[in-house]
């Protein structure tokens, strides 16, 4: 009987599972306090990434990574997110109308 490795397998489920999670929390993130909050995605993507440079566990090392590079995009995906809300396909808050001028 081959042995059957499960590592890739729980990885995509693991990636699909958190972008799926930091999609909707961009676009709150970027509704309550605009793209200003950047620093926070970069904290939290460079301690991920730190700690997936360091455990020796290489399925929680690649999940790590994933979340990393996940963190990553969403500050980028934080301006796409603004540019998506001046097109009007996403809802202002009216409360920071101001940034939303060019």
């Amino acid at each position: 009987m081959p042995e059957i490795h499960l590592d890739g397998l729980f990885i995509a489920i693991a990636t699909f599972i958190i972008i799926g999670v930091f999609h909707p929390i961009v676009i709150h993130a970027e509704y309550q306090w605009g793209a200003k909050c950047w620093p926070a995605f970069a904290i939290l993507g460079a301690c991920t990434l730190i700690v997936a440079l360091i455990i020796d566990n290489t399925l929680i090392s690649a999940i790590l990574s994933v979340l990393s590079c996940t963190l990553f995009w969403c500050i980028k995906e934080l301006y796409d997110q603004k540019k998506r809300v001046q097109k009007g396909w996403f809802p202002m808050n009216p409360k920071r109308k101001d940034t939303y001028k060019n």
